[in-house]
C-alpha cells in the first residue's frame, strides 16, 4: 500500500504564504514524478505545479512567480512555498504522485486526501 500524506494548509490573508507538504510512504520501489493539484468549489482540478526525481519544474499558470514546488527525494516528500496568496487560490489541494510501488512495478498514480487553503481577509 502507498499513501499519500498532506500537511500545512489553513487560513491566511491576502498577501501571505503558506508551506504545503505531501510525504509518500509504504511499499515503494521509486517515485517519478510529484505534485500538487487545486480544486476550488465548482471548478475542474487543476495543475499547480510537478516536479521529476531530477529537479525538473512545472507550473500552472496561476502559479507563476509565486509558487516553488521542491523535492527531498531522500523523504519522498514534496513541498509547495505559496506567497503572495489570493482569495483566487482558496481550493483544496491535492498532492500527487507518479510512482513504482514494490508490487506493481509498473508506474501509476496516487492521489492525497486534500488538505484546504482559504485565502480571506
Amino acid at each position: 500500500q502507498v499513501q499519500l500524506v498532506e500537511s500545512g494548509g489553513g487560513l491566511v490573508q491576502p498577501g501571505g504564504s503558506l508551506r504545503l507538504s505531501c510525504a509518500a510512504s509504504g511499499s515503494i520501489f521509486s517515485i517519478n514524478t510529484m505534485g500538487w493539484y487545486r480544486q476550488a468549489p465548482g471548478e475542474q482540478r487543476e495543475l499547480v505545479a510537478t516536479i521529476l526525481s531530477g529537479g525538473s519544474t512545472n507550473y500552472g499558470d496561476s502559479a507563476k512567480g509565486r509558487f516553488t514546488i521542491s523535492r527531498d527525494n531522500a523523504k519522498n516528500t514534496v513541498y509547495l512555498q505559496m506567497n503572495s496568496l489570493k482569495p483566487k487560490d482558496t481550493a483544496v489541494y491535492y498532492c500527487n504522485a507518479v510512482l513504482r510501488s514494490t508490487t506493481l512495478l509498473r508506474l501509476e498514480g496516487y492521489w492525497g486526501q486534500g488538505t484546504q487553503v482559504t485565502v480571506s481577509s
